[in-house]
């Protein structure tokens, strides 16, 4: 499959997890749409692009489990989060429960929020390894009390790789009336995801990591009851229409008609998303997720048969799939990296995380027991 991808056929890319990449048919259909918007722009953005935006978002809301008017189209995760961040009605001394496996950008919005409002970030230590699901569970909602006001966490985090028991968390939180906000950035293309069946309030996704979308795709899900407080960080033409403008029907709701146009902007990445979809399913990427979690499987017993560290998480598709962080020595991470660059072109993250080291090794479509290899061999080089 490397020949569908566009990457640098001299780098050894193992961190999709970072931006993605984009499959060369994908990202063909990406210019199509783009030399479309550029032949007639009035036509394309006047009078076409609600019926295509809504035809991209309702073949993205029936992958994702989801109802097409729950779900609504934005250029990033983090930019998803901070409106919906921002909408919170929060009062001096209310608390939002995180974890310490969070986003940076997403831990810095909260801290920003808070700053204004007084309401407070507490963050619930995970630490490792990891053990089972119910464990989890158990220890974070212990962090739960009568100022939680919301649970902000991610489906699979993003310094640890780590798929984190969602699920249950949101089925309590709905008992307690506390609201869920679900960073799952790395979660579409990457594991099956139902929306419907995770109960959660907000749920944010990339689609240009995992499944490989354009850059500058993503989506936010919200549930019917919870989409009237949700303010848009960018008003323009459709925000109010249902004051300003109530005799105006072009068969969208209030919340998509708030938040889909933000001015003049190209929307050719939303629409090539669909692409992305029937890309992976034409290509069997059930198939391809296992061969991917397999490979990051054996990455890790290997890196860990050099170093002699244990594992963060048991060996199992349950806490991790075509991602993996795997500990490493105490050393100069910057120097590993320029090293691993500059001597053998192996493209991968190192993380310096809660003053521990790991590397973090991505598998997609593209990626060969060779490139597993190349990174083995030079970390045995390396790492002594």
């Amino acid at each position: 499959m490397k020949n569908l991808f566009l990457l640098d056929p001299n780098i050894t890319f193992l961190n999709h997890g970072s931006f993605g990449a984009c499959p060369e048919p994908v990202f063909r259909e990406y210019q199509r749409w783009q030399r479309e918007l550029e032949r007639q722009p009035v036509e394309f953005l006047s009078r076409r692009a609600t019926a295509l935006m809504a035809e991209a978002r309702a073949k993205l809301a029936a992958y994702v489990g989801a109802d097409a008017d729950e779900v609504i189209y934005y250029p990033n995760p983090t930019h998803a989060i901070n409106m919906v961040a921002r909408s919170l009605v929060l009062q001096p001394g209310d608390e939002i429960l995180t974890t310490d496996h969070e986003y940076g950008a997403v831990n810095r919005t909260w801290h920003s929020l808070c700053k204004k409002v007084g309401a407070k970030v507490v963050y619930r230590a995970i630490s490792l390894p990891v053990t089972t699901a119910e464990e989890f569970v158990e220890h974070f909602w212990a962090g739960v009390n009568e100022r939680t006001r919301v649970i902000a966490i991610s489906h699979l985090t993003s310094p640890t790789a780590l798929i984190f028991p969602v699920q249950e968390i949101c089925k309590r939180a709905r008992a307690r009336g506390i609201l869920t906000l679900i960073d799952g950035a790395h979660v579409p293309g990457h594991l099956p995801l139902n929306l419907h069946d995770l109960g959660c309030d907000f749920y944010t996704g990339a689609c240009h990591k995992w499944l490989s979308a354009p850059k500058g795709t993503a989506f936010l899900y919200a549930q019917h009851h919870v989409q009237r407080g949700l303010e848009p960080l960018v008003v323009s033409w459709g925000w109010g229409d249902d004051e300003i403008a109530p005799t105006l029907d072009r068969g969208e709701t209030q919340f998509i008609r708030n938040h889909e146009w933000q001015g003049t902007r190209d929307i050719t990445a939303f629409l090539t998303v669909p692409m992305a979809i029937e890309f992976q399913q034409h290509h069997g990427w059930d198939d391809v997720r296992t061969r991917c979690h397999v490979l990051a499987a054996e990455t890790r017993r290997r890196i860990n048969a050099i170093t002699g560290l244990e594992s963060i998480c048991p060996d199992s598709r349950e806490w991790f799939n075509q991602m993996a962080t795997i500990r490493l020595p105490p050393m100069d991470l910057v120097q590993l990296k320029t090293r691993l660059y500059a001597e053998y072109k192996i493209e991968v993250p190192l993380i310096d995380w809660n003053q521990q080291h790991f590397i973090r090794v991505s598998y997609q479509g593209y990626n060969t027991e060779e490139d597993m290899e190349t990174l083995i061999r030079a970390l045995q080089q390396i790492l002594p």
